[in-house]
């Protein structure tokens, strides 16, 4: 019999992996970030089109997953999204002015110029990722609210969460939320190199792209190496068997420790992405990289995404009122809802069959000069 906690469970998993392949997915917005470094207007131009088959892509994932938190974690949604809404609005508005730039970009009396779009494209890359991933970081380090359900029944201020003045921009305060941030932002930076490589036929371009790989994977290993090192030697809180949330030294460390099936989804992701760096950068001719690296990410954020939710951990600490923290069991949604949507779920994987099949013939052939001389449809 299907039972309301194993619910919780499987709609955290459903979470952990829309969450992980938005994080690769975000290989359009690093992209995006090295259009400003085509050495020739043809070079961007088949750079902007190879992403802009793809851009949708990552803008639909950013708003399933918030639609999936609302119906499965309704009190992380109202929490987060209606507290913490001045770093929400910000990641939001990044990926809007993406979707205008694609639209508007190559669009006859754009009297803006191309350039001024391809910076908006510049922007939604650096500023999307970087607050997405200090968004994703307070999962581990928490965040300044507070949760009193009891105000439902106060009909002059119903309002369950508090949040300090600052609205979420707290996170940008901390050190290590910086630094979580910055490795998505040359993650993605990374992948969208190996993604050209893979996608576009011109030696040029895939030579630059070499080079970027080596060097904005250089940086992303060691931001991760702090990020790693940091979780692992820091302090979470546990739900006690008295239902109150107390704080574990070394608590990342140990769930890694009692979950073993999840420390090995990390280490075989991270091999997966080192191995894509290593053989595309220094192989005379090696176009897979995305792959090995794409796989190796969805690994990876699988098992932060375990150990920031399984194992009696609160998902959303907060630093204000630990017992205020947000867990699997007190923030979903009730039973009935729960079973309801996960007979849904089950459509997923012929929705994801469809998306690997229209992937596949968009990138069967790689982008040339030619086609993009010839093609009637440009971004």
């Amino acid at each position: 019999m299907i039972t309301y906690e194993f619910l919780q469970q499987y709609w955290w998993f459903l979470i952990s992996v829309l969450g992980a392949l938005l994080v690769f997915l975000l290989f359009v917005q690093g992209g995006q970030t090295l259009l400003c470094g085509a050495k020739t207007e043809g070079a961007r131009t088949m750079m902007v089109n190879s992403l802009g088959r793809k851009w949708e892509l990552s803008f639909t994932m950013l708003v399933v997953f918030g639609g999936a938190f609302f119906a499965s974690f309704p009190l992380f949604y109202s929490t987060s999204f209606g507290g913490a809404y001045w770093l929400w609005v910000i990641i939001l508005f990044s990926f809007v002015i993406q979707a205008v730039s694609y639209e508007y970009r190559s669009k006859p009396g754009n009297i803006f110029g191309t350039r001024t779009f391809d910076t908006f494209l510049w922007l939604n890359g650096i500023v999307g990722c970087f607050m997405l991933g200090v968004a994703v970081s307070t999962f581990f380090y928490g965040a300044e609210f507070t949760v009193e359900k009891g105000n439902l029944l106060d009909a002059s201020a119903p309002v369950i969460s508090r949040w300090a003045s600052t609205r979420g921009l707290e996170a940008l305060l901390n050190v290590n939320s910086i630094v979580f941030g910055l490795a998505i932002v040359f993650l993605a930076r990374t992948q969208g190199a190996l993604y050209f490589c893979n996608n576009i036929a011109t030696p040029e371009v895939f030579a630059q792209q070499k080079k970027n790989v080596l060097y904005n994977g250089a940086v992303f290993v060691v931001l991760f190496l702090i990020v790693a090192g940091t979780l692992l030697l820091s302090d979470g809180y546990q739900v006690g068997a008295d239902g109150k949330i107390e704080t574990v030294a070394y608590k990342y460390f140990l769930n890694f420790i009692d979950m073993w099936w999840v420390l090995l989804l990390f280490l075989v992701g991270v091999v997966a992405v080192l191995y894509a760096i290593i053989r595309t950068a220094f192989s005379e001719r090696f176009t897979c990289g995305i792959w090995y690296s794409g796989i190796g990410t969805v690994l990876v954020v699988l098992a932060l995404f375990f150990i920031a939710g399984y194992n009696n951990t609160p998902y959303y600490p907060s630093l204000l009122d630990p017992q205020s923290s947000l867990t699997i069991q007190n923030s979903s949604s009730s039973e009935f809802t729960l079973a309801v949507m996960s007979v849904v779920s089950l459509l997923v994987p012929f929705v994801a069959a469809y998306i690997i099949y229209v992937w596949y013939k968009m990138d069967k052939t790689p982008i040339t000069e030619q086609e993009m001389e010839e093609t009637a449809h440009k971004y």
